[in-house]
């Protein structure tokens, strides 16, 4: 080596050397974002963009589908004019039933059945005086308050309903009194007198029934019926309030039985699930009304589970029974068995063995 060679000096300014590390390949970080905009590669300002608009991405969206586009405003105020156009619809009167209903005037469902409730347990249960008192005074009051918005017939004063209403109270207990025991007496499975009243489903069916049958021979429309369907919708069993029933009813276990408006039930009557004392010819509709349409049971008859009695010339004679599922359009006498006759068929299966004990192995 030349010692007196000086070396070679790196001239900034030459291009014909490679960086060592040459920089990746990528986006050119000549134009720089600043708080102000973007820098340009000569070193003047660009404006950033601003956000697009939702109306001016409604219209880039429009221009390209070729349909208009409904922003969220247009949504809202399409909504609220099928408000206003729906307000307008459900509030005119056009005549129909639903107008004439509302017309006629009904309290609240709810309000009835809360009514309905505590009366029953007043009448089956309450035996305090003072209790009494004050419970009875808060449920005439709450009686005279639902009268007031249903149109009672002429003739018929909200306080002359309240008053033979609450007379009559002493003889719906005794009523009650001996359904219970009928309930007691004719089965088997009750343990006492409380399992009855306090778990048997058609007591509180009957106790409704008797309340509501005493309005409705008050001449208090819808109240009675009101009354009676709140029990059928909690226990299955119903019964019109106009059916005249007598003393010591009793319905074993209850679901599905129907007694119609104008059906007649002697005394010490028992029924069985599913029985129905209905009417024929329910097409006619308001024509019958007024008529006697369901059948007349006399005393001490027994219906079957199942058992189906329509018309209002059907009489069932005294101390009658009604076999299940019978269907039965004409009367019958008094001590009557009525039954369906049915051929049954056995046959012995020659291939069945019986197996004695010692047969019978169980590997668990």
């Amino acid at each position: 080596m030349d010692q007196n060679h000086e070396p070679e000096t790196m001239n900034p300014n030459r291009t014909d050397l490679e960086p060592a590390h040459p920089e990746p390949e990528g986006p050119s970080l000549d134009g720089l974002q600043t708080s102000d905009g973007l820098q340009a590669s000569d070193g003047s300002q660009e404006s950033a963009a601003s956000p697009a608009s939702p109306a001016s991405a409604a219209s880039a969206g429009a221009h390209a589908t070729g349909r208009p586009v409904r922003t969220a405003e247009d949504r809202a105020r399409a909504t609220a004019q099928q408000i206003e156009a729906a307000i307008s619809a459900l509030s005119a009167d056009g005549g129909d039933a639903l107008s004439k209903a509302a017309a006629e005037g009904f309290p609240e469902r709810d309000d009835v059945a809360a009514w309905g409730d505590r009366m029953l347990r007043v009448v089956l249960y309450r035996r305090d005086r003072a209790l009494l008192e004050t419970e009875l005074s808060e449920l005439v009051q709450w009686l005279r308050r639902i009268l007031h918005t249903l149109s009672l017939p002429p003739g018929v004063e909200p306080e002359t309903v309240l008053a033979g209403f609450v007379a009559r109270l002493a003889g719906v207990r005794s009523l009650l009194a001996q359904d219970v025991e009928a309930a007691f007496d004719g089965d088997p499975a009750a343990r006492s007198y409380a399992e009855i009243l306090a778990a048997y489903p058609s007591i509180w069916a009957i106790a409704t029934y008797r309340i509501a049958h005493e309005l409705h021979g008050l001449g208090v429309p819808l109240l009675p019926r009101i009354l009676s369907e709140q029990a059928h919708a909690r226990t299955g069993i119903d019964i019109h309030p106009g059916a005249r029933i007598g003393r010591r009813f009793f319905i074993d276990h209850g679901t599905g039985v129907v007694i119609g408006e104008t059906a007649e039930i002697g005394d010490r009557v028992v029924l069985y699930q599913g029985v129905t004392l209905g009417a024929l010819a329910p097409r006619a509709g308001q024509r019958l009304r007024g008529t006697k349409r369901h059948p007349t049971i006399e005393d001490d008859v027994t219906l079957y589970a199942g058992a189906t009695i329509l018309g209002g010339e059907t009489v069932i004679g005294r101390g009658s029974v009604i076999g299940g599922n019978t269907w039965l359009t004409h009367s019958v006498p008094a001590c009557s068995k009525v039954q369906i006759e049915a051929r049954l068929q056995l046959q012995q299966d020659r291939d069945c063995q019986e197996q004695s004990d010692d047969q019978l192995h169980w590997d668990i």
